[in-house]
């Protein structure tokens, strides 16, 4: 018996069904002893008094109890009925959740067969004839009904809360995506597939209403939903019958797969990757919506999306690794397009934060890859004279270089050369402070690596940097010396301070600054 069960049905049950009786029985005691006229006839038991029901006066009493029962069941149902529509007319499909909830067609069985058997009690009564064993039943069930109420309608509030019909839908979706990646006959298999989708479907539109609502709790409780279902989804994948993996008939016309030319819908196919990439695709829908108006929801579905390439990334799934890639990258493109710089700062940690784990997990080809397509939308932000995002960039880029040196990447050369280029060409220099931002990072991974022992990529950067203007390598100590807390002035999300070198990495960059001529201080 599950604590939920107690807590929500049995306890306020047991309380209200003995406060009742014992009121009840408590009060009756006082009549039958002292209150209730001569006893010379009466049993002595105070039940047994009452059980002693009398066929000529219990008539009016058993039509009443039959009213009741049915009074009852017209207040369960109009009362769940109000909420249930309220609820429908926000969130698709709750009616079909509700009436396939197995709680609920007990409850309301309940209802309608204890109004029904009142109902034939009240008609069988006869002269000298009071079915007392059935009328005992009676009350029995219609105290039942009476106490069932308050817990009934609080697990109907609880049944219907954005957050619990969030849960139904993810746990549907699952169960649904399971079944069909089991096998089965193919009408059963395309059911599941559209059953999937749908439930995908769902959780995007609650996302979309929310945003408009500016209820941020709710949508959270959706994106989040969508990640779990793909992650909770891996497992069957990777023992999937290969016509699971296939776009269905009933799926086939859904607009997102309707939009697709025929190459892309076979590759998708080919992929094994269609579930993914619907989940993917609504993340995009969502982020673009969230711009501007909720930016929380975009950091979620960009930290989703890292959890989710992650997961592939413990699955071994190439695939999904090369989809959440592109993401990332689709949700830059949206954020510059926007000019939303707080925005980019923060997608950009979770694309770091993903290529990390690439890294780590030893899939060098993809985190260059990644570290490319960084560079490029830092170049994209010098062009868009969005200084800070190509500086963040720059650090991101310098911290993946520090990584692929801790776990001896084959591929930290290259990357640290997709790091140089980064800089722009002389004639974008007038954008002073990008520059500075992405030398500045040059500067601190070449401390770095010389505090590391790395001595000959040093030397590479000191090669790239040989030919910056003193003023500039001058005022770039300058503000690196002047930082000595890790700690920003404002809060920020990365909690760190992009400059921030500790003591022996701040010693060896004074030592890089020695090779390149820049003094500590302005000769006189």
């Amino acid at each position: 018996m599950g604590k939920d069960f107690r807590e929500l049905w049995l306890r306020p049950m047991v309380l209200l069904f003995f406060g009742a009786t014992a009121l009840f029985f408590g009060l009756y005691a006082i009549d039958h002893y002292y209150t209730g006229g001569p006893a010379d006839d009466h049993p002595a038991s105070v039940f047994a008094r009452y059980i002693g029901f009398d066929p000529d006066k219990v008539t009016d009493a058993v039509g009443a109890l039959a009213g009741m029962v049915a009074a009852v069941l017209g207040i369960v149902i109009t009362v769940v009925s109000i909420v249930v529509q309220l609820s429908a007319s926000r969130y698709q499909g709750v009616t079909k959740m509700f009436f396939s909830d197995q709680t609920n067609v007990v409850v309301m069985a309940y209802y309608v067969i204890t109004c029904v058997a009142g109902i034939w009690l009240s008609v069988s009564l006869r002269a000298g004839f009071a079915p007392r064993l059935t009328l005992m039943a009676m009350l029995l069930a219609t105290t039942g009904g009476l106490v069932l109420m308050a817990p009934y309608f609080a697990y109907v509030f609880r049944f219907l809360e954005p957050s619990s019909i969030i849960l139904r839908i993810r746990r549907d979706a699952v169960v649904a995506a399971e079944q069909g990646a089991r096998g089965a006959e193919p009408a059963r298999r395309d059911e599941r597939q559209a059953q999937t989708l749908t439930a995908m479907e769902e959780l995007t539109d609650i996302v979309s209403a929310s945003i408009s609502d500016k209820d941020k709790i709710i949508a959270s409780n959706a994106v989040d939903a969508l990640k779990d279902l793909v992650v909770s989804y891996l497992p069957s994948k990777a023992k999937a019958d290969p016509g699971w993996l296939l776009i269905g008939e009933l799926i086939k016309k859904n607009p997102d797969f309707v939009a697709m030319d025929p190459e892309s819908l076979h590759d998708l196919e080919a992929r094994r990757s269609w579930v993914e990439w619907k989940v993917m695709r609504q993340y995009f829908g969502i982020y673009n919506e969230a711009l501007g108006s909720m930016r929380d929801i975009n950091y979620l579905v960009a930290i989703n999306t890292r959890y989710i390439g992650e997961a592939a990334i413990a699955a071994g799934d190439q695939e999904l690794i090369t989809l959440t890639l592109r993401f990332m990258n689709s949700y830059l493109r949206a954020t510059l397009n926007a000019r939303d710089v707080r925005t980019a700062y923060n997608v950009l940690n979770q694309y770091r934060l993903l290529i990390e784990s690439l890294l780590r997990a030893k899939r060098w080809e993809d985190a260059r890859t990644a570290t490319g397509h960084m560079k490029y939308y830092g170049h994209t932000s010098f062009q868009m004279n969005l200084a800070f995002v190509a500086e963040t960039v720059a650090y991101d880029i310098s911290t993946l270089c520090s990584v692929a040196h801790e776990v001896e990447s084959p591929e930290e050369e290259t990357m640290l050369r997709i790091f140089l280029d980064l800089d722009m060409p002389a004639s974008e220099r007038e954008k002073e402070q990008g520059l500075k931002g992405v030398r500045k990072a040059q500067v601190k991974l070449a401390a770095y690596y010389l505090a590391a022992g790395a001595r000959d990529k040093a030397e590479m950067i000191r090669d790239d940097m040989a030919n910056e203007l003193p003023d500039r390598l001058f005022a770039m100590r300058q503000e690196l010396e002047r930082v000595t807390t890790k700690d920003f002035w404002e809060i920020i999300d990365r909690g760190r301070n992009f400059e921030f070198m500790p003591p022996e990495q701040k010693a060896a960059m004074r030592t890089f600054f020695e090779w390149l001529g820049t003094p500590s201080s302005r000769p006189a």
